[in-house]
Formats: C-alpha cells, sequence, structure tokens
C-alpha cells in the first residue's frame, strides 16, 4: 500500500563507481535492506551501484547505512527530496553489465573519471571564456531543460554518446589549444563516466557537476542560477525545479515522455493515451486500450492502490 499523505516519503537518487566482486551476493543483500517498506530501483554491476529508491526516512537511512558499509561504498553520492506520495510502485534490485549503460566495458570512471566540481564553482567555470559545455543527457530531457549554453547532443541514449564524440563532438575540441570541457547530467552519473571516456579519447582538461543537476537546483539560488526550465527525473514526478520543488510536467502515458504545460493543450493531447509526440503513431485500437488503462489507473488513484499502469518504464534510465 501507498504510505498514507501524513507519512513523509524521503526519495533518494544514489550512485557510486567501486568493484563489487559478488553481485549477487550485493543484490540479496540490498533486498534485504530494502524490504517491506522502500521501493525503487536498484542496478547493481561489478562497477558499482546505482539506483533511485524512496520510503519513510527511518528505512531509507536504514538502506544508505548498508550500502555505505559495502567495501568501496562509504562515499556513495546521495541526493535526497521529499515527495508528496511513493513515487514508486514496486522494489526492483537487478544485476546489469553497467550501472549506467555506454557499452564502453573497458572504462573504468572509479579511477578515470574527470575532475568535480562542486555546484558553487560550476556558474564561474562555465562563465570562462573557451569552455565547452556538454549536456550527457537524452534528446527528451534536454528538451525540459538544460543549462544556458550547452552544447546538445541529441542522443537517443547514453549508449549513442561515443558514437556522437568520434563524428561531431571531437571537432567542439579542435585547435592549438584544446578547451575545457565541462560535463553534465541529472545526478552527475552519466557525466562522471563520460568523462572516464573522453579521457580515454585523449582529451585531458575534462570537468563534471558533482551531483548533477539536482545537486545545482538545490543548492544554488533561484536568482544566481544559470539552469533554465525543469529537471527531468526518472519517476513519477517527471520534473523538478528550484529547490527541487516538483514541476509543471507530466508524462504522456502513450509514449511515456515529458509533456508541458503547453504539450497539454494541444488539441492532439489525450490525458492517459496519447499527445503530439506520438499520436500519428497510435490506432483506434491502441487509444481503446490506453483510455481504459487510464480509467483503471484512476479508478485505482480513488481506492488508494497502487497500479502497474503508472509506472515509468526501464527504457527511459539509460
Amino acid at each position: 500500500m501507498t504510505p498514507p499523505p501524513s507519512d513523509p516519503v524521503r526519495v533518494a537518487a544514489l550512485y557510486r563507481f567501486a568493484t563489487i566482486a559478488d553481485c549477487e551476493a550485493v543484490r540479496d543483500q540490498l533486498e534485504t535492506l530494502c524490504r517491506p517498506d522502500v521501493r525503487g530501483t536498484l542496478l547493481v554491476a561489478h562497477e558499482g551501484l546505482n539506483g533511485t529508491i524512496a520510503g519513510p526516512a527511518a528505512a531509507i537511512d536504514r538502506v544508505l547505512a548498508g550500502i555505505r558499509g559495502l567495501p568501496g561504498f562509504a562515499g556513495l553520492d546521495v541526493e535526497f527530496a521529499d515527495a508528496a506520495a511513493m513515487p514508486f510502485h514496486r522494489l526492483k534490485v537487478r544485476i546489469k553489465p553497467e550501472i549506467v549503460t555506454m557499452g564502453q566495458p573497458d572504462l573504468d570512471p572509479a579511477v578515470n573519471a574527470g575532475t568535480y566540481v562542486a555546484p558553487a564553482d560550476w556558474n564561474a567555470l562555465i562563465r570562462e571564456p573557451g569552455v565547452v559545455v556538454i549536456d550527457t543527457r537524452n534528446d527528451y530531457e534536454a528538451a525540459v531543460g538544460a543549462f544556458e549554453g550547452a552544447v546538445q547532443p541529441n542522443t537517443r541514449g547514453f549508449r549513442d554518446f561515443p558514437d556522437w564524440f568520434r563524428t561531431e563532438g571531437r571537432a567542439l575540441l579542435d585547435g592549438p589549444n584544446p578547451p575545457k570541457v565541462a560535463m553534465y547530467c541529472t545526478g552527475g552519473i552519466r557525466c562522471e563516466k563520460a568523462t572516464a571516456f573522453l579521457k580515454a579519447e585523449g582529451v585531458q582538461d575534462v570537468f563534471h557537476l558533482e551531483g548533477g543537476i539536482l545537486r545545482y537546483l538545490e543548492t544554488t539560488p533561484e536568482a544566481d542560477s544559470l539552469w533554465q526550465g525543469e529537471c527531468f527525473v526518472f519517476d513519477e514526478r517527471v520534473a523538478v525545479g528550484h529547490g527541487l520543488t516538483q514541476g509543471s510536467h507530466s508524462l504522456c502515458r502513450g509514449c511515456r515522455m515529458p509533456v508541458s504545460e503547453a504539450g497539454r493543450a494541444s488539441p492532439r493531447y489525450v490525458e492517459g493515451v496519447c499527445c503530439d509526440r506520438c499520436a500519428d503513431d497510435r490506432t483506434e485500437a491502441d487509444r481503446a486500450r490506453y483510455l481504459e488503462r487510464a480509467k483503471q489507473v484512476e479508478i485505482a488513484a480513488r481506492l488508494g492502490i497502487d497500479h502497474v499502469g503508472a509506472v515509468l518504464p526501464d527504457r527511459l534510465k539509460d
């Protein structure tokens, strides 16, 4: 059952690159730590841990203490937020080849990543003349919000980033005096791995935003911020703004992509069915099926129970 509104829900987005020798044992330990009152997704790989979980504050503290007790995880990076209701419908702890899929198995971000830049120092870095700022997120995320002046690779998934850099991105750095490269992503994990990739490609002056956009939005006064728009997040909050307050975007239940207020005003937008992005791809049978699913989700919400039709799919989590 979803916790009643009076119960606070703590959301913790976490990751760390550190070697895990026995992924099966760590998976089992994490499942035990989380049950019965923590939900979300945790990914386990030999390169480390990644995931977002939610539950009562005491339960989240219990899980984090257990993770920090694992060898190499004392410095676990965590971003916290509060939610009005449980944003996840189940617990999933899965073993994967990578905790964030780039398709570059020889990278070792725990050893070869670029230089962390604290949010308090980020504005000064990206304002330096000649610094190339690169958004390592996907195209639909960048459409929700981005740092002003950032290069947008417009990739469909993180595994497309190496090809983008080798075919287009490297040209940004050509010249007798290679510029600094500043990279960012939602919570820090993708840009950290991307800096390791650039260093493997011979780029040395590479920096990444510590804690990602989420920590920047949490700690930077809005009046001083260089962030424009909202930040897409991979849960039912959909997007957040400064102070990590819930944003204005919703999720299209047809294509599972973020929809802005302007998008919801479109005559092609149908709640629970489709948006401008996917309206032409839906048959009448699809529409009927999605409408029925939306109806069942609404009924479940009124009854205070979970419905799997509202769950954000794993395919968006690259």
